[in-house]
């Protein structure tokens, strides 16, 4: 009988260094994942990186053993979007963002331009992102406009080590602006949460968090009341005093050793 290491219903499941590195699973995800299922528990993955859609998250994860589907996942792109279309809906909007954040926006209405003409930048992790769209946003936040972002998050992990994410792009146009960044949507954001679950379709007290970032994971997860499990297969290396500090429920070398 597969025994699973904490009792709570929903699981949410960091990707990127938590259920694989690039285009490789973490040895023993798909087992556990599968595991997890089959013992009633409902499994929902929890990205902040806004680099694809929920569409490619899902065949990504299906193409590498782990059934989903796009209702599965919970990226920063839609949370964003949902988010400020309670704020400002249809609002013309500058983003320093890929295409796949561009298109969200576009889905839910907003109108996405290339010029300073707008009432918010939007700033996520961008791999395109250089000076000309740095002055854009300048000039946009000179005219007025607000900043949101979709992550904090320092670097990406990948299965080549770490690349700059979202928190580079944030720190320079704020630099630059002398403003600053109003709302961020990911994690440790309980933004983010409440979309995850409502997804999950379990209240807090019965929710877990899995991933390999303390300062977003495991900080949402105590600061909001999930159980929580840092996983030691991305960012957060062992021996790192912030986990004696935060005490997460588990730490476990990778989510092979939940079940």
């Amino acid at each position: 009988m597969t025994t699973v290491r904490l009792p709570q219903r929903g699981w949410l499941f960091d990707l990127d260094g938590t259920v694989y590195l690039g285009e490789a699973l973490i040895p023993g995800a798909a087992d556990t994942i599968g595991a997890l299922r089959a013992t009633g528990r409902r499994v929902a993955f929890l990205s902040n990186k806004p680099l694809y859609t929920r569409a490619d998250y899902a065949a990504k994860l299906t193409r590498l053993g782990i059934p989903a589907t796009p209702d599965d996942v919970v990226n920063s792109s839609i949370v964003l979007a949902r988010h400020l279309a309670t704020l400002d809906p249809g609002a013309p909007v500058f983003v320093i963002g890929e295409p796949p954040l561009i298109g969200e926006l576009e889905a839910h209405g907003f109108e996405v331009r290339r010029d300073p003409h707008v009432r918010w930048v939007v700033i996520a992790f961008d791999r395109t992102f250089d000076y000309a769209k740095l002055n854009t946003a300048l000039q946009a936040v000179r005219r007025g406009a607000r900043l949101i972002a979709t992550n904090p998050d320092r670097t990406c992990p990948t299965d080549e080590g770490e690349i700059p994410d979202c928190a580079g792009m944030i720190a320079a146009v704020e630099a630059v602006s002398g403003a600053h960044v109003e709302t961020i949507v990911g994690k440790p954001s309980p933004i983010i949460l409440e979309v995850a679950l409502a997804t999950l379709g379990v209240p807090v007290s019965d929710a877990v968090i899995v991933g390999d970032r303390i300062e977003t994971d495991i900080v949402m997860g105590k600061r909001l009341g999930l159980a929580t499990v840092l996983v030691l297969s991305g960012i957060t290396r062992p021996g790192d005093p912030r986990i004696a500090e935060l005490r997460p429920d588990l730490v476990v070398d990778s989510i092979a050793d939940l079940v």
